[in-house]
C-alpha cells in the first residue's frame, strides 16, 4: 500500500524572504550563518514516508524542528519549499478551505496540554470535532460516548474537565481525536505533561487503541524511551535534519552517526529489544505426526539437547529432551516421549528481553518465540538471557495439568508455561 503521509526534501525556514535561505541551505551553508542573516531554520530537507497502520515517532530534543514537522503535516505551517503529500493530494497545492477539510475529515491532533475547553463537559469536548464539521447533536454524541469508552472513561461524559486529573484530560484529548474517525493521528508531545506512571498507562493504551483500529500515527517526543516503545519506526531529528530514520533495533544496533550513538547510548536494551531481535531458529524441527527414531537423528545432526515439535498450523506442540527420546527408542516406542519434568515457555515475539529473564530463570528449555497468531518463529535458548543452575532446572516440580496456561493431559504432551502471555494455552 502507498505511504499515507510522504515528505520530500522539506524545508521551513521563518524570517523576510525565507526562499533566499533555502538556497542558502542548499549550497551548504548553516543554521547559525542563517540566523546572521535574520532567518530561522526550522526544518531542513527532510524527507520520510509514514505507512498505513504505522506509529512513525518523531524524536529530538528542544529546538531540533520536530513540532514545526508535525504543524506543517497539519496544514498549520505552509513549507517553505519541497513536497508534503497526505495520500496522493499535495498540500502545498490545497486551498486554505481544502486543507480545513483535510483537518477535519483525514487528520486529527492530540495535543501536549490537553487543549479542553473549560466550561465544557468531558462528552462535550469529545465531540467538539464532530461538532465544528458540522454532524447533529445525536450522531455526535453516540460517537462521542464510544470514543470515551475505548479510553476508559465511560460514565465520564456529564463532567467538567476540571473534574479530571491529568491522565484522564489527556484521555479527552484522546477520545476527541478517535471520536473524529480520520485514519490520521498527529500527536505532539502527547504524553510529556504526564506522571511517569500515568505516561507509561498512556503509551499502552495508545499501542492497544492503534493495533485494535488500525490508525496511522505521526509521534513527536523528546523521550527516547518512549520513541523505542511506540514507535514502529523512529525519525532521529537534529537541528532541523532527520539523521536517521529506522526501527528501535536498527537504531540501537547501526546507529547512523555519532550524535545517535551517543545519544542512544544510556539506553536500557532489555528493554527496547525483543524476543524476536534475538532469537535463533533451529536447524531441526520436528512435526507432531513424525517419531522418537527421527527425532533421534535429528538432535545427533543438530548436537542439541533439546528439540522443538510443531503441530501442522505451525503452532509449538512442545519440547523433546535427548535423554528421553535415547529411551524411548531404546525401548521401541513409536509415541513422542514427552518430559514429566521440563515446562515449555513461550513469548511472543514482541516481549522486551527484560521480560524474558524470569523464564529464562527458571527453565532449561529454550523460550519459543510465537508470532500474534500463536505461529512458532524461533527460540532464544537460555544462554542467551540468564541460564538457571542445571541442577535446580533439573529437579523442577511436574506442572499440575490444571494450572493456567499449561496444555492439558491427552497423549502426555509437554506443559507450557506462559509467563509473559495472557492466552491460554491452545
Amino acid at each position: 500500500m502507498p505511504p499515507v503521509i510522504t515528505a520530500e526534501g522539506l524545508y521551513k525556514v521563518f524570517g523576510r524572504r525565507p526562499a533566499r535561505g533555502v538556497d542558502a541551505l542548499r549550497q551548504g551553508r548553516s543554521r547559525d550563518e542563517l540566523r546572521d542573516s535574520g532567518l530561522t531554520a526550522a526544518v531542513i530537507d527532510a524527507s520520510f514516508s509514514v505507512d498505513p497502520g504505522e506509529i512513525f515517532v518523531v524524536m529530538g530534543l528542544s529546538g531540533s524542528g520536530k513540532s514545526t514537522l508535525i504543524r506543517m503535516v497539519n496544514g498549520l505551517l505552509p513549507a517553505t519549499a519541497g513536497e508534503l503529500r497526505i495520500g496522493d493530494d499535495v498540500l502545498s497545492d490545497m486551498s486554505p478551505a481544502k486543507i480545513r477539510e483535510v483537518r477535519r475529515t483525514r487528520v486529527s491532533m492530540v495535543f501536549q496540554h490537553f487543549a479542553l475547553l473549560p466550561h465544557r463537559t468531558v462528552g462535550e469536548n469529545a465531540a467538539y470535532g464532530l461538532e465544528v464539521s458540522g454532524m447533529n447533536r445525536a450522531d455526535r454524541e453516540a460517537k462521542a460516548a464510544t470514543a470515551l469508552e475505548m479510553v476508559g472513561l465511560k460514565g465520564w461524559g456529564g463532567y467538567k474537565p476540571a473534574a479530571l486529573s491529568g491522565g484522564m484530560q489527556q484521555r479527552v484529548g484522546l477520545a476527541r481525536a478517535l471520536a473524529a474517525g480520520t485514519d490520521i493521528m498527529l500527536m505532539d508531545e502527547a504524553f510529556s505533561a504526564l506522571d511517569p506512571l500515568i505516561r507509561r498507562d498512556m503509551q499502552d493504551q495508545l499501542v492497544d487503541l492503534q493495533q485494535r483500529l488500525d490508525k496511522t500515527v505521526l509521534f513527536i517526543t523528546h523521550d527516547l524511551n518512549e520513541a523505542m516503545r511506540l514507535g514502529d519506526r523512529i525519525a532521529m531529528m537534529r537541528d532541523g535534519r532527520i539523521v536517521q530514520v529506522g526501527t528501535s533495533d536498527e537504531i540501537l544496533n547501526e546507529p547512523a552517526n555519532d550524535y545517535v550513538a551517543r545519544f542512544i547510548q544510556d539506553v536500557d536494551r532489555s528493554r527496547v529489544l525483543t524476543a524476536g531481535a534475538i532469537m535463533e531458529k533451529p536447524n531441526e524441527v520436528l512435526g507432531d505426526g513424525q517419531g522418537p527414531r527421527t527425532a533421534h537423528r535429528m538432535l545427533r545432526a543438530t548436537q542439541n539437547p533439546w528439540l522443538v515439535v510443531l503441530n501442522r498450523d505451525r503452532t509449538p506442540r512442545g519440547v523433546l529432551w535427548e535423554d528421553d527420546v535415547a529411551a524411548a527408542v531404546g525401548a521401541g516406542r513409536d509415541d513422542l516421549p514427552w518430559s514429566t519434568v521440563h515446562e515449555m515457555p513461550v513469548a511472543s515475539e514482541d516481549t522486551p528481553i527484560s521480560e524474558l529473564f524470569t523464564l529464562a530463570a527458571k527453565h532449561l528449555s529454550p523460550i519459543v518465540v510465537v508470532d500474534d497468531k500463536d505461529r512458532f518463529l524461533g527460540v532464544v535458548p537460555g544462554s542467551r538471557c540468564s541460564p538457571p543452575p542445571a541442577s535446580a532446572a533439573r529437579t523442577q516440580t511436574p506442572t499440575p495439568t490444571d494450572r493456567p496456561g499449561v496444555m492439558p493431559p491427552p497423549d502426555q504432551p509437554p506443559p507450557m508455561h506462559r509467563e509473559v502471555r495472557d492466552e491460554p494455552a491452545g
